[in-house]
């Protein structure tokens, strides 16, 4: 006998529409989006920093069912791409299943269902829990004295003041991953004196960001078919150069990282030269996507500084060689706290267990889309995805899938709920550590990729791979209980 699933998703974010998206094109309508801001987006929303752009070719980086013709470059800015969302939300019809400012600060399952609750105080049930929280969250802040001293204007890069003037100012910039050196491309020419604060140097593969011509865009909206061809060959490219090259030896590591040391022979100071060279191979942390911050880094109004910083001041950045560098603006681009996913949400399973239970040390799960001794909970963007330099929407898509199959089997009425064993869990993370010697993030670095227990939370095997784990569920690896009130056991 058919039944109607009601499902939560939390986040209104790349992965939380696409989630929204799958269940209405299945013919499911009862679910319902909590997003804890008032509007679509997630981390699009949240950054609005000068020079945003995905380091991720833009015809990939859309949904597979939505291929985009309209983009207006290689690497699209920040704003282009929150619109592009923003405009799935009302074409497939998901606004009025969004509740916003509604954040989700509880879950727990009492046997039966997921029991939520907001910070509003609203409570409400589910039959299905999706975490739609997303990877780059929650911003990190570096601990550095005296931060709170600073007499500028001070702000993290995903928490940009576009009151504060620019131009002409004495502007630092702390960190030198994608988003200071998007930053740094922006901002050098417009700061009267800008400086930007290395600890690690980057490996920077070159990419030009050349703009679509309106003859492309013509043909894309004219050929639909053309536009889907678009979007393949950039998968097919993405996956076959970065994505075989992160986690095995091969021909397109070695290919990647003689373009990347090329890229950097072009600087013409040897000393600024060696101070932008890596001490570890490239790929180990997230590659750097730009065809211009060699450029701007050797503009006259632009320095590096790569002197340990000891302390911030109400003038500006002390280094250890004692030298004040004097600011106007203090921008803090330290990324984000990679490892946290759901949290703060507060997550207990039906037998009393919390996420701090089973999450003792670093973050784990199942095919990195479920968690041993929750039912019915899939999260998108779990831990292990295949985050690393490839597009995260193609990742969300396979894991949506995955959680739909169980979804579909619930309304079917031959499942009722479903959680991955303690078992099953632990094989699986044994074959991620196994599979770790083979990839570029063990080759000696520390970057967010790492961390507690010193492996890198990552996917170790081929995007292909990862769609082909979670094409079909093993229900050998879950607890599933099949009738109403069933305890759950192996089926």
């Amino acid at each position: 006998m058919d039944r109607t699933p009601t499902v939560a998703i939390v986040g209104a974010g790349m992965s939380g529409l696409c989630m929204g998206v799958k269940l209405r094109r299945a013919g499911i309508d009862s679910f319902t989006i909590h997003e804890k801001a008032a509007s679509v987006g997630g981390t699009w929303r949240e950054n609005t920093y000068p020079g945003l752009s995905c380091d991720v070719p833009s015809r990939f980086y859309s949904y597979s069912f939505a291929p985009n013709p309209d983009w207006s470059r290689q690497f699209s800015p920040g704003r282009e791409i929150w619109s592009y969302f923003d405009r799935i939300t009302d074409r497939y019809g998901l606004r009025p299943h969004i509740r916003f400012d509604s954040e989700i600060t509880a879950a727990r399952h009492d046997g039966e269902r997921w029991r939520l609750r907001t910070a509003g105080g609203t409570e409400e049930s589910a039959d299905f829990l999706i975490s739609a929280t997303g990877v780059l969250h929650h911003p990190r802040y570096p601990d550095i004295e005296g931060l709170d001293s600073f007499a500028g204007a001070a702000f993290h890069s995903a928490r940009w003041d576009h009151s504060v003037p620019l131009a002409g100012r004495r502007i630092g910039v702390v960190g030198t991953g994608s988003t200071g050196v998007q930053i740094t491309c922006a901002l050098a020419g417009v700061a009267s004196r800008y400086s930007l604060f290395q600890r690690t140097a980057q490996w920077v593969l070159p990419a030009p960001n050349r703009r679509y011509s309106r003859l492309t865009k013509w043909l894309l909206h004219r050929s639909p078919e053309l536009n889907r061809l678009a979007y393949r060959a950039a998968q097919e490219w993405m996956e076959h150069t970065l994505g075989e090259a992160v986690v095995r030896p091969c021909w397109q590591r070695r290919a990647i990282a003689a373009a990347c040391r090329r890229n950097l022979a072009r600087v013409a100071d040897p000393e600024l030269r060696r101070k932008l060279t890596p001490d570890y191979e490239p790929m180990c942390k997230r590659l750097v996507m730009s065809g211009e911050f060699y450029a701007a880094i050797e503009q006259p109004d632009v320095q590096l500084v790569t002197e340990q910083i000891e302390r911030v001041e109400p003038q500006g950045i002390r280094t250890l060689d004692g030298a004040l560098h004097e600011l106007d603006v203090l921008v803090l681009a330290t990324g984000f706290d990679a490892h946290a996913y759901m949290r703060p949400m507060e997550l207990t399973g039906p037998n009393g267990e919390t996420l701090e239970d089973i999450w003792p040390g670093e973050p784990n799960g199942y095919l990195t889309v479920a968690l041993a001794g929750f039912p019915n909970l899939f999260c998108l963007m779990g831990p292990h995805s295949p985050v690393g330099n490839q597009s995260l929407i193609s990742v969300a898509e396979t894991q949506a899938d995955y959680a739909l199959w169980f979804i579909e089997r619930f309304r079917a009425g031959t499942l009722v709920s479903a959680r991955p064993t303690a078992a099953a869990t632990a094989r699986f993370n044994s074959e991620l550590r196994n599979a770790m010697p083979d990839t570029v993030w063990t080759t000696g670095c520390r970057s967010w990729y790492i961390g507690a227990d010193g492996l890198p939370s990552l996917w170790p095997w081929t995007p292909k791979r990862h769609r082909q784990m979670l094409a079909r569920p093993v229900l050998a690896d879950y607890e599933v209980a099949s009738t109403p009130h069933a305890s759950a056991v192996g089926a």
